[in-house]
């Protein structure tokens, strides 16, 4: 029992030593030891002795002028070593599985290809849902939830890379290859602002309701659309609904885990 609460003590340790890490690493500049021990919610005299720590590992350095602490050398090489191993499709895995498991919709993920919005995963809706999708349909940009996710928050730029039709399911009368016009791209953008999902309401599949939201990366960009999409009488097109709530929430959650950090910090 002693050895086990000795274990104890020492992961709380590593926990509370690592909130010192945290604040190093949401912070824009090098902080004081008194400022860094404050926003980690410890106190001057109980910070320094793990900052020692970290300095010998080459986790955190001083520096010579005014003594305030900044990450180090061995943490640059354990940063640059996760963005070598980094897979957004890897890390948003567990979050759909969950989604798709939590709402019984169907769940896809898509990115920015040649051609535009390119579905990438595709699990099934826990009931029949009868459409023509699967891994490489490239969905229409304004017609569907996923392109109006990309057009709302991808730079105006890349939107007009894709050099063939902007999507299979493209309302026929939209132009081939024809970029959206800026009130176009204002009125979607206006849509995610306020309600952080965009929304295809039985169109262009009729009887299919979905929403879609984009995950950002540590620099802000979005990199990947997830969509939940089901039969229009199993998902509601309620803008607080429950399906909007569940995507919002797992698009947060795919950002949070390819490294955004939350907003104030």
């Amino acid at each position: 029992m002693q050895q086990a609460d000795k274990a104890q003590r020492a992961i709380q340790s590593i926990e509370v030593g690592g909130r010192l890490l945290l604040v190093l690493a949401d912070s824009a500049e090098p902080l004081a030891l008194k400022d860094l021990a404050a926003r980690a919610g410890l106190s001057a005299s109980r910070a320094h002795p793990y900052l020692v720590s970290y300095a010998r590992l080459g986790l955190v350095e001083q520096e010579q002028l005014g003594a305030r602490y900044r990450l180090g050398p061995a943490a640059l090489r354990i940063g640059l070593t996760c963005l070598h191993q980094w897979d957004p499709m890897r890390e948003a895995e567990p979050v759909i599985q969950e989604l798709a498991a939590r709402t019984g919709h169907a769940v896809m993920l898509a990115v920015w290809g040649n051609f535009g919005p390119t579905v990438v995963r595709l699990i099934e809706a826990r009931q029949a849902l009868h459409i023509a999708l699967r891994v490489g349909s490239v969905m229409a940009l304004l017609e569907t939830a996923t392109g109006r996710a990309f057009a709302a928050t991808l730079p105006p730029e890349r939107l007009a890379e894709p050099a063939g039709p902007f999507g299979e399911l493209a309302a026929r009368e939209r132009p081939a290859g024809r970029a959206p016009s800026q009130r176009e791209l204002e009125e979607v953008r206006a849509e995610m602002t306020r309600h952080g999902v965009t929304r295809a309401a039985g169109s262009p599949l009729p009887g299919v309701n979905a929403f879609s939201a984009a995950a950002f990366d540590h620099e802000g960009t979005a990199v990947l659309v997830i969509t939940a999409l089901d039969h229009a009488d199993r998902l509601s097109s309620d803008w607080d609904g429950p399906s909007a709530h569940a995507v919002r929430e797992a698009a947060q959650r795919i950002s949070q885990r390819l490294g955004l950090r939350a907003a104030g910090r």
